[in-house]
């Protein structure tokens, strides 16, 4: 059962790592093993990172099972609508919505979250569940926060 006072806990080794020494790359993978190994509902973790065109996300570091969403078109799957809406998209059965790029035959509920650098979209946070409705508005809230952290290495 996920609380506040874990959370809190997490965001704090969130600040941590960003605010560690090593890579930008090698920082979100950690934030991807810490979200993934503290949350048994985060069963995929991952960063994608707009490209320079603004047209595409590209898979960056992640915990979890490989996935052949390695870059995605804005506008496109969950992602992709997340990052032209440049809005939280929380989807608590995946199998009912039209425009879902399936990753595996597992995932139940995804949660994306976008990431803001100087007002513009430079990347998401991207989270599976292999579980229905694993997402509650205080993991919203929550993953918000985590990205506000996270966009210091953007």
């Amino acid at each position: 059962m996920k609380d506040k006072k874990e959370f809190s806990m997490i965001l704090n080794r969130v600040r941590t790592v960003v605010n560690g020494s090593s890579d930008r790359n090698r920082k979100l993978k950690s934030i991807c093993e810490l979200l993934q190994g503290n949350f048994s509902c985060y069963n995929w973790v991952g960063f994608y990172i707009i490209d320079e065109s603004k047209k595409y996300l590209v898979l960056g570091p992640f915990a979890g099972a490989p996935t052949e969403h390695v870059k995605i078109p804005v506008g496109e799957g969950i992602c992709g609508q997340a990052a032209e809406r440049k809005e939280t998209f929380i989807v608590q059965d995946v199998s009912k919505e039209m425009n879902y790029l399936s990753c595996s035959p597992k995932v139940r509920s995804e949660i994306v979250v976008p990431i803001f650098k100087n007002g513009e979209i430079a990347g998401e946070l991207d989270i599976d569940s292999h579980s229905l409705s694993s997402f509650t508005r205080e993991d919203k809230s929550f993953l918000e926060d985590v990205c506000q952290i996270v966009s210091e290495l953007f």
